[in-house]
């Protein structure tokens, strides 16, 4: 029997996902979460043989959890999907496997017999080796896409403007806009900060908060506050501050850019 978790922040694509398992003789689901960090913290308690992962979710993307999970432990992971751009053929040449929402009994099925064959033939060192390439295959596809989206339309006052999505410095959630920040410019855009955080996905955006992204390749400062969270100033001079529930994935991402010790 293998131990499962689903992590989608839909209930629906979570709902399919568990009866498929059910209908699987030796799936057995053993926690499901809609929140991304909830999850973390059941799967480093008791991690699982298989874990169902939705690549893009409004608290922490699939592929930042994925990270953030102990080596020593990782499970057979599967990403579920619905956007195609993500790089799909990386999966399919990679030891990881992927689900295309909406995904029917076939596909399903024919999911969890390579998931039995890889638990069957492969070590964690294995399952690390493969997550690993899946991430190098996935940057060279970003990189491969960096003209696909290089402008978003926005407005400022009653004039529209075309923005180069490499200049914008941080995106933050304003009702049913998002607020756009070039140096000391703001502009207004109809999105959702979702749909947004796919707009931008040629940048190294990082979410700090529920409802602000940053392009880290503009972050000039790097501060604290007395309880720990992260203060950000960027090139232009904005100031941004980061929340207690995104305070671990910044710093996560800040460790991985210091220099190594000699």
């Amino acid at each position: 029997m293998m131990q499962v978790i689903i992590v989608d922040d839909e209930p629906a694509a979570r709902r399919a996902v568990r009866e498929c398992c059910e209908r699987e003789g030796d799936l057995e689901v053993i926690g499901e979460y809609g929140d991304s960090r909830a999850a973390l913290e059941a799967i480093h308690a008791r991690p699982p043989q298989v874990l169902f992962l939705d690549i893009q979710m409004d608290s922490m993307t699939g592929m930042a959890l994925a990270r953030a999970l102990d080596p020593e432990t990782l499970p057979l992971i599967v990403f579920v999907t619905a956007y195609d751009h993500y790089a799909l053929e990386a999966f399919e040449v990679s030891a990881v496997d992927y689900l295309l929402k909406p995904f029917d009994d076939a596909r399903f099925k024919a999911t969890a017999a390579r998931v039995r064959r890889r638990r069957a033939a492969q070590s964690s060192s294995d399952r690390r080796l493969a997550f690993e390439s899946l991430l190098e295959q996935l940057e060279r596809g970003v990189r491969a896409r960096a003209d696909a989206q290089p402008r978003v339309l926005a407005e400022a006052g009653s004039r529209m403007h075309m923005l180069e999505v490499s200049q914008v410095e941080v995106v933050e959630a304003d009702r049913n806009y998002v607020r756009l920040t070039i140096g000391r410019e703001t502009f207004h855009a109809r999105s959702t900060l979702q749909q947004a955080e796919r707009s931008f996905q040629t940048q190294p955006m990082l979410r700090i908060s529920r409802s602000c992204l940053v392009n880290m390749s503009h972050v000039r400062e790097v501060s604290r506050t007395p309880r720990g969270d992260f203060i950000l100033v960027v090139a232009g001079g904005t100031t941004v501050t980061s929340s207690e529930g995104f305070r671990d994935p910044v710093r996560q991402y800040l460790e991985r850019l210091k220099l190594a010790p000699a």
